[in-house]
């Protein structure tokens, strides 16, 4: 097994691993960006072009308070998914730490089978394990299925959020 296992799942055919991302990962996490129809829209396109996101990994890898992790079929396998997990000081809250989880995507050819509701559990136990007092996210308002599916894992939606393009 990888040293950066982080979580695995029961072993078996179908076992998953979690473990941080590493930089020879980046082409198939740009591969899951590009064929995400929102994410694509907002231009990540996967083709190939890949030193933005060399440089976005290099400086997440970098940070402690920053966690990118890959869920892979078995220990080696491809990647199946990924999300990245941030953790935030804040004076809110009697000075509560949040977890922020981002940028969530699951291959489609493995949707429906766990891997997600897999991966924000992990976070969520993270974020709970180094002391956190909330764990958030945001979703795009046109993504109603993952709306739904983050409202089956207990989160609520208690915010309205607003973004500027700089």
């Amino acid at each position: 097994m990888r040293q950066d296992v982080l979580a695995r799942c029961e072993p078996g055919e179908n076992s998953l691993c979690l473990r941080r991302a590493a930089a020879d990962d980046v082409p198939a996490l740009a591969a899951l960006f590009g064929a995400d129809p929102v994410s694509a829209a907002r231009g990540d396109s996967g083709d190939g072009d890949l030193a933005d996101y060399e440089v976005a990994f290099t400086a997440i890898d970098a940070d402690p308070r920053h966690l990118l992790v890959v869920a892979t079929e078995g220990d080696g396998g491809p990647v199946v998914g990924t999300l990245q997990l941030s953790f935030l000081p804040g004076l809110a809250r009697r000075g509560a730490w949040r977890g922020q989880i981002e940028a969530v995507h699951v291959a489609a050819s493995q949707r429906g089978r766990g891997v997600g509701a897999w991966m924000i559990g992990w976070a969520v136990d993270e974020s709970r394990r180094r002391g956190c007092g909330l764990v958030q996210l945001t979703s795009a308002v046109e993504r109603h299925d993952a709306h739904r599916f983050y409202e089956r894992l207990g989160f609520t939606a208690s915010h309205v959020g607003f973004k500027r393009a700089l």
